[in-house]
């Protein structure tokens, strides 16, 4: 999940979509059809941020991770804090022929997730 960390806005690159797999997969799918149709952005550019401001520093100094699988789908529970805020998502993987894919990326703090989106 580091990537996602280290490069800002990583899971909305086209070049990255490989790496996801339904419902997250379909939504980010409807986001870039959206956007190429002029229409306009239906996900923001810092969702692994928790929509929090992007604080390197911070985010390096701070960012835990916490995994977890049970057969073929794993959770990674992501912690940072930035401007003093703790930020606490959740990134859902399926394991989809043979390799790991995000599934979700759901916020424990701020109550959202990617696959609630209706990208249309």
């Amino acid at each position: 999940m580091k990537p996602f960390y280290e490069h800002l806005g990583l899971e909305l690159d086209p070049s990255q979509r490989k790496n996801f797999s339904d419902p997250a997969k379909s939504v980010l799918d409807k986001a870039d059809a959206l956007r190429a149709s002029g229409q306009g952005e239906c996900l923001d550019p810092n969702m692994a941020l928790d929509n929090a401001d992007y604080d390197k520093l911070a985010i390096d100094k701070s960012l835990r991770t916490i995994e977890a699988i049970n057969g073929d789908e794993a959770k990674v529970v992501v912690v940072f804090v930035v401007e003093g805020h703790q930020h606490r998502l959740e990134w859902k993987l399926k394991k989809v022929g043979g390799d790991w894919k995000i599934s979700d990326l759901l916020s424990v703090t701020g109550e959202w997730a990617l696959s609630q989106y209706q990208c249309e």
